[in-house]
């Protein structure tokens, strides 16, 4: 269990921040570039938590709630690098993002998008505010996603993170279109419609 004591440590005033092994970067090194997209995702869904309307979709707060304890898990695992290119997923080991995750957030999307009404040209953001909320957390999570397969040119890392926020952002995208009464109401494309 985190025992937080004290919230400022002066630790960081130099530019430089400890990793989950004890090690200092720079608060501008690709690793805390990934982990802050990952913690700007989570605090949006938080964000789009609290704009759910007072009669929700049955189950949407909890997938978001399961999203973002994942969330803080792909930052746990970001944080502590790797060390021999294994990902290690035992209860002695560190906290690492696992095949079974990435399956759960494919299983979702099944659900959710099976009770979407098909598209018929692409999505632009909007429709109520929960849906285009989710639409900006898609884009955060794209530009997460962006950021892990940026450091995983530099260092090692699990590989499954970049899998599971590739497989998010997808997710919420339905999600999106699940708070626009099931696709009913989401603003769609009209390709050249304001052209002179």
């Amino acid at each position: 269990m985190v025992h937080l004591d004290r919230i400022y440590t002066r630790g960081g005033d130099d530019g430089q921040t400890s990793l989950g092994d004890g090690s200092r970067v720079r608060k501008t090194a690709p690793r805390i570039i990934a982990i802050g997209a990952v913690d700007e995702l989570n605090a949006l869904v938080g964000g789009v938590r609290s704009t759910l309307p007072d009669d929700p979709v049955t189950g949407l707060d909890e997938v978001l709630a399961s999203i973002q304890n994942t969330l803080f898990d792909a930052g746990a695992d970001l944080c502590l690098p790797e060390t021999d290119g294994a990902t290690q997923t035992t209860t002695t080991g560190p906290l690492r993002i696992t095949a079974e995750q990435i399956s759960r957030v494919e299983s979702i999307i099944d659900t959710f998008n099976g009770q979407l009404e098909p598209l018929a040209s692409f999505v632009l953001p909007g429709g109520s505010r929960a849906a285009a909320t989710l639409h900006q957390a898609r884009t955060v999570c794209r530009r997460a996603e962006i950021e892990v397969l940026r450091l995983a040119e530099h260092e090692s890392v699990n590989d499954r993170v970049a899998v599971y926020l590739n497989r998010l952002s997808d997710l919420l995208f339905v999600l999106a279109r699940t708070c626009n009464s099931h696709g009913r109401d989401d603003v769609l494309w009209v390709p050249g419609k304001d052209r002179g």
